[in-house]
């Protein structure tokens, strides 16, 4: 136990831009300063309920997908596109993260993303239309996307000797979130009169309290190693180089081979957990299953990451390589996509455990970008870049797999481009699960 423990401290501590300097040669001779206990307890408190609403916005969505083009008169394609909107989202507003990180303080962004998607999921049901509906959609994923880029962030400056178990009780917390919007919207629904406009609003309340825990930290901007008798930390966007240089602007992390090996691995895993979350409860649906079961089989889907997004991140940052990791999950995700293709109702709830095991691919990624960089600043860039790339790349997939669906009539092409691209995301996954730090390679 004390060889992997020290082995994760080392890689943590020792470069992290909180309680250290940046150069990680460089000892720090300066106390550190530890923070307030209450300020940790609240810090992990909005942590847990920001990451409880990273995906309620989706996987209700999901739920009732089929009321809502029935309500709004979506065809097939435009369903898809709707799908696509959160990869698009996260693509687009998660790399100004860091840069209003370095403006504001990590915590005012994740503050204002979570009012953000409180609003956004207000307005969009009551919108009118798909215009007005995407139009509060794109606002609530804005917040998700900015908050989703900054967790491994804050984890890194605040708990830098825990990154794992930290990393893993957010994505713990993020699974049950959207484990619970995918089984209980529906009967919630149903509750609340039928409307599919309520039973998508009601989960903005939850949003409404994940602010907050944050309100504290609207003015703070550093890290608990900015304290008296602690050491100014290295900001979001400034990196480790030079004892005494700020070398965020010099690393190019376009030129780290693991970068986009994570980058793209990021992509397909986003591909697969977003057609899951958009288009799994309509598979079931139309194979004669009801929409309340095939809810129910979401949120199994969904809740198998509870438990295995707390084991995996501690398990990948005691091994050397996390490849292994990556092929096992690749096995049950390809396991899981032949039962949907030959027994999509038969075997539906073993079918929903396996794609719920190879889900678990998302916290694992999170993991890799702490473990991928040796600073804080480097997390950052490393969580921008990979978040921001991975999903551009996963945003054609929901939206191929509506047409698909509506041009063949059937989900055997769909599921097919699904298990096809699960071949891929393996290959890249083991290249960036190699012991690997982005800053080296970027200098190179």
């Amino acid at each position: 136990m004390m060889g992997p423990m020290a082995r994760e401290e080392t890689r943590t501590t020792t470069s992290a831009p909180g309680p250290v300097p940046a150069a990680r040669s460089t000892p720090d001779p300066a106390p550190r300063a530890r923070p307030a206990a209450w300020t940790t307890r609240l810090l992990v408190v909005g942590i847990v309920l920001s990451a409880l609403n990273l995906r309620p916005a989706i996987t209700s969505l999901g739920a009732l997908l089929e009321e809502v083009r029935d309500g709004l008169g979506m065809s097939g394609s435009v369903a898809g596109l709707l799908t696509s909107v959160p990869p698009l989202c996260f693509a687009v507003f998660g790399v100004t993260a860091p840069r209003l990180a370095r403006r504001f303080g990590a915590g005012a962004v994740v503050c204002a993303g979570m009012a953000a998607i409180t609003a956004g999921l207000l307005i969009r049901p009551y919108a009118g239309g798909t215009a007005g509906f995407l139009a509060g959609s794109a606002l609530a994923l804005m917040g998700i996307a900015v908050s989703n880029v900054l967790m491994p962030v804050i984890v890194k400056q605040w708990f830098p000797d825990r990154v794992g178990s930290m990393t893993g009780l957010y994505s713990m917390a993020l699974a049950l979130g959207t484990a619970s919007a995918a089984a209980v919207t529906v009967p919630m629904t149903r509750a609340l009169g039928g409307s599919w406009q309520s039973g998508l609003a009601v989960w903005a309340a939850l949003a409404a309290a994940a602010v907050l825990p944050w309100v504290p930290f609207l003015r703070h901007r550093a890290a608990p190693a900015e304290r008296p008798g602690g050491r100014r930390p290295a900001g979001p966007g400034e990196g480790a180089g030079k004892p005494g240089q700020g070398a965020g602007a010099a690393l190019r992390i376009s030129r780290s081979r693991t970068a986009w090996a994570l980058a793209v691995f990021f992509g397909l895993q986003a591909t697969a957990a977003y057609i899951t979350m958009g288009w799994m409860p309509q598979i079931f649906r139309d194979a004669g299953v009801s929409a309340g079961t095939a809810g129910l089989l979401l949120a199994v889907t969904m809740v198998m990451g509870v438990p295995l997004a707390f084991v995996i991140p501690r398990v990948a940052t005691r091994l050397p390589h996390q490849g292994p990791i990556v092929l096992v999950l690749g096995v049950c995700g390809l396991a899981g996509y032949a039962g949907l293709y030959f027994a999509p109702a038969g075997g539906a709830w073993a079918w929903a455990v396996l794609l719920g095991v190879a889900n678990c691919a998302f916290p694992l990624a999170l993991t890799m970008v702490g473990m991928r960089a040796g600073t804080g600043a480097g997390v950052a860039q490393l969580s921008a870049f990979a978040q921001s790339t991975g999903y551009l790349i996963s945003i054609p997939g929901p939206l191929l797999v509506g047409v698909l669906y509506q041009h063949s009539g059937g989900w055997g092409a769909p599921i097919a481009l699904m298990a096809a691209l699960m071949i891929p995301q393996m290959a890249v996954g083991v290249l960036a699960g190699r012991d690997r730090m982005v800053e080296q390679e970027a200098a190179r």
